[in-house]
């Protein structure tokens, strides 16, 4: 099935098989769609998941309108978890206890206010000063460089109570997360940064967010990659159109990556669930666990997902499995 530039191997309007499926919500980075991490989609969804994949209205390739109105974001991810678990054709697979959230660069950050994080913008007019070259305050200069066109009530996006864990990647404005503004953040994170990364770089993103939540998070390092390492493998027909963000970090192979030391599944602890009875990921087998047919939802249509995936985002998946394993009602 071809999407624009994008080809996936899919049965389209697949019937659901399991019931009681996790179910992950994905938020893409800065001018990007629902298909932008299509690959660790069909991971989830090969695995068991009910994966939705958004793109974010005014912040995506073909409008970004309001792509500084990074407040709205997290109500799209509400609003879809709204949709999904009452008006959906296929909410009675889903379980409302097991839902979390998969986000990259501006979905990062996204995934982080969606979990309780309030974000200080008042931090990013000093950062720019001294960082011009970030992304983020390019992306700002472009706006007329004003700061304060970013919105200033982040209060005004509350948490969505319903998100259990969050998978963070390359987050964008990280540095605007403070110890005081990640203090309500209770859900398991786990925490992903490009060592590479100049959109993003190192110690003012990944870093600040990892040093300012309350628990620490899982922490994963990518060795050589580079920000748009995180981003699904292009096609030919989409590194004709936007080859900056289809050329990889040099000597990085998303196609063999394999993480340095790749954590063990999660194991029981009182008030979190077991995953022995997980389903079963592309190339690894979880204890006891039993293949589980699910859907992946992008642009409105459900597919069952049957294709190949990279490694990387093998690996992605699988950390998010181990991550959404973890009961709801997780201790606060």
């Amino acid at each position: 099935v071809s999407v624009g530039p994008t080809t996936m191997s899919v049965a389209v309007n697949a019937s659901i098989k399991g019931e009681g499926l996790s179910l992950v919500v994905m938020s893409h980075g800065n001018g990007g769609s629902s298909l932008s991490h299509f690959d660790t989609a069909i991971a989830l969804a090969d695995a068991g998941f009910v994966v939705a994949a958004v793109t974010h209205t005014g912040d995506n390739y073909a409008d970004r309108s309001r792509s500084l109105d990074v407040m709205e974001r997290p109500r799209h991810i509400s609003r879809v978890i709204d949709h999904l678990l009452s008006t959906w054709d296929g909410r009675a697979t889903i379980d409302p206890a097991r839902i979390g959230i998969f986000g990259f660069s501006s979905g990062g950050f996204t995934a982080l206010a969606s979990i309780g994080g309030v974000p200080d913008f008042s931090k990013i007019a000093p950062v720019c000063a001294q960082h011009p070259g970030d992304y983020a305050c390019q992306l700002l200069a472009k706006g007329g460089g004003n700061v304060s066109a970013l919105p200033r009530s982040a209060a005004s996006s509350p948490p969505d109570p319903r998100i259990k864990a969050a998978v963070v990647a390359a987050p964008a404005l990280g540095f605007t997360f403070s110890p005081d503004g990640l203090q309500k953040v209770v859900v398991p994170v786990q925490l992903w940064r490009a060592e590479n990364d100049v959109v993003v770089p190192h110690p003012r993103y990944a870093e600040a967010v990892r040093l300012a939540l309350p628990q620490a998070p899982e922490y994963h390092v990518v060795p050589i990659a580079g920000h748009f390492d995180f981003l699904a493998p292009c096609s030919t027909a989409l590194a004709s159109i936007a080859p900056p963000i289809c050329a990889s970090a040099s000597g990085f192979d998303g196609w063999h990556f394999t993480p340095a030391s790749t954590p063990r599944y999660w194991d029981s602890s009182p008030g979190h669930w077991s995953p022995a009875r997980g389903p079963e990921l592309p190339g690894r087998q979880a204890p006891g666990s039993a293949a589980v047919c699910s859907r992946f939802i992008a642009s409105g249509q459900s597919s069952f997902i049957t294709s190949g995936i990279t490694s990387m985002a093998r690996s992605i998946a699988s950390s998010i499995w181990r991550l959404c394993s973890r009961d709801g009602r997780s201790s606060t």
